[in-house]
């Protein structure tokens, strides 16, 4: 018998023998009563008490032979209620034990299911996924069969929880769980791993090429926006995908391999990438990367260079625009195209945007200390646009430094704008009422361009170098810039030509009027003390 039953029976024991002394107690009692009531009753009939007295009255009085009954009355109804207790006491606990195991098995299984569940979408999670692909790896090597298993990352996820709230971001991971489950047959496994990664896992297929049939339903559950409260959201997803046995045969090798590919599909921007040896190289290069990055930024271990704006009308420099550098200890020189990406996705986008930001503004107060006074052009991300907290940021930076604000713009794509018009608007309105100028960088690369360009407090625009660089050979580059040019000058605002490579291209720019030129015809980035030497060597002329 178990501890519980044991338990039990001891108790019930217990019970059962002090309830039953009562009864032995009423008994005693009842006898007390009977020999009290029969010696009174002899000595009032014959004035003393004798035996014969005694048997006299107990045979003629019959209020005596009621109470003689009274002890059997007594001993038969305390067993009675002694019984009946110790079984309600054995019912009730015996209730209390099954309703503390009932309540004990429930605590049991929703820690079992906390432990193997993403709380937020009640999907399995991170170690479930790995105990099912475990399996199904077990039995497609018994079957001989293959299994697929797809990654998925929301693209720009951080910039919805940035801007709306980690509120609407987790209704819209509930939504993106909820339109993913449809797309998937019973046997399959959707997991969410964490943050906006979700994963996919197909136990059988037939070949490698069905995952292309799966890809296009996943793809197809994205096409529509997302509602939150009166908001349409076009999400997007990056998805890797990874094919058992061709890509590994074991949970490890299969996880870490559609990561790989995933983290190419948001490389390339190409929406999906199923996994090839030729990813391999990204992948450890980018996980040291992304802790070293961090680091550079916090020990101040990364550079500033500079590239000249010429004002192509008076043929002096009017500006630079600061571009971040990273020469890497052990890589050597980082290309910007390479780290800045990765900082976006990472979240060290903010960071990285202040130590550019500070250390420009920096750099421009030493050359006004030497009378050197360029304006100088900084570029925003998205979400460092959309960071309420910027104006303050850079309230408390220009009044450590004291630049006046009118030496500094702001290049912001159109793509920043819509991600939250208002918001955007709101954020450069305040800057421009600081002093501070907007440009408006990649224009013509954007969306709806022209709605927000007559509502934003833009000084000027800067015309991509993709239209700029092939304008001489593309009548509709040309016609672009041509048009760019002539609107920006009817609204008031300076235009900005980035891409200039030779002296054709310059010279025909400045027909086409346009006001300020950038490009490696004039001179490449350069490092601060470089810039001073190619600055001080430029022939006046």
């Amino acid at each position: 018998m178990d501890r519980i039953g044991q338990s039990l029976k001891t108790n019930v024991k217990i019970m059962k023998t002090r309830v039953t002394k009562y009864a032995v107690y009423g008994v005693i009692i009842a006898f007390g009563a009977i020999v009290t009531a029969t010696l009174l009753n002899c000595y009032l009939q014959f004035g003393e008490i004798t035996s014969v007295g005694i048997l006299q009255v107990q045979k003629t009085n019959p209020t005596l032979w009621i109470l003689d009954a009274m002890p059997f009355i007594f001993a038969f109804w305390g067993q009675y209620v002694s019984s009946i207790m110790a079984y309600e006491a054995t019912t009730m606990v015996l209730d209390q034990t099954n309703e503390l195991r009932t309540q004990t098995a429930a605590l049991e299984y929703q820690a079992m299911h906390d432990a193997t569940h993403d709380q937020l979408t009640d999907l399995p999670n991170r170690v479930l996924l790995r105990d099912r692909l475990e399996q199904a790896i077990h039995v497609a090597l018994r079957e001989d069969r293959k299994l697929a298993l797809f990654i998925l990352d929301l693209d720009r996820f951080k910039e919805v929880n940035d801007t709306l709230g980690h509120y609407s971001g987790d209704r819209l991971l509930k939504h993106v769980a909820m339109r993913l489950r449809g797309v998937m047959r019973g046997s399959d496994t959707l997991s969410r791993l964490g943050g906006d990664e979700f994963a996919i896992l197909l136990p059988m297929i037939k070949e490698s090429s069905d995952v292309h049939i799966v890809l296009k339903k996943i793809q197809n559950a994205f096409l529509s926006p997302f509602m939150l409260e009166s908001l349409k959201l076009e999400v997007q997803a990056s998805i890797g995908i990874a094919v058992f046995p061709d890509h590994g045969r074991d949970v490890d090798t299969i996880m870490q391999r559609a990561d790989v590919a995933m983290y190419a599909a948001k490389q390339n921007q190409q929406g999906s990438t199923i996994y090839s040896t030729g990813l391999d190289k990204h992948s450890p290069h980018r996980l040291t990367l992304m802790g070293e990055l961090r680091q550079a930024i916090d020990n101040d271990e990364l550079l500033l260079h500079f590239q000249p704006k010429i004002n192509i009308n008076s043929n002096i420099v009017c500006g630079v625009e600061a571009l971040v550098r990273w020469q890497h200890p052990q890589h050597g020189f980082m290309p910007p195209d390479e780290f800045i990406p990765l900082a976006e996705r990472t979240g060290l986008i903010k960071p990285l945007s202040i130590w550019v930001l500070k250390h420009a503004i920096e750099q421009a107060v030493t050359w006004h200390r030497a009378h050197l006074k360029l304006g100088i052009a900084i570029n925003l991300s998205p979400s460092t646009l959309l960071d309420t907290e910027l104006p303050d940021v850079i309230t408390g930076t220009l009044a450590s430094c004291s630049l006046p604000p009118h030496y500094i713009t702001f290049e912001i794509t159109e793509g920043s704008i819509i991600k939250d018009p208002e918001r955007a608007l709101e954020i450069l309105t305040r800057l421009d009422k600081m002093g501070i100028r907007i440009s408006i960088d990649d224009f013509g690369t954007g969306y709806s361009s022209l709605a927000y360009l007559k509502r934003m407090p833009a000084s000027e625009v800067k015309i991509d170098k993709s239209f700029v660089l092939d304008m001489l050979v593309d009548e509709n580059d040309a016609a672009i810039v041509q048009a760019t040019i002539d609107l920006a000058h009817n609204l008031g605002l300076k235009v900005v030509a980035e891409g200039v490579e030779n002296k054709e291209t310059a010279e025909r720019l400045k027909e086409l009027g346009c006001d300020i030129l950038q490009g490696y015809y004039f001179s490449k980035p350069l490092a601060a003390d470089k810039f001073l030497a190619w600055l001080s060597a430029l022939s006046p002329n």
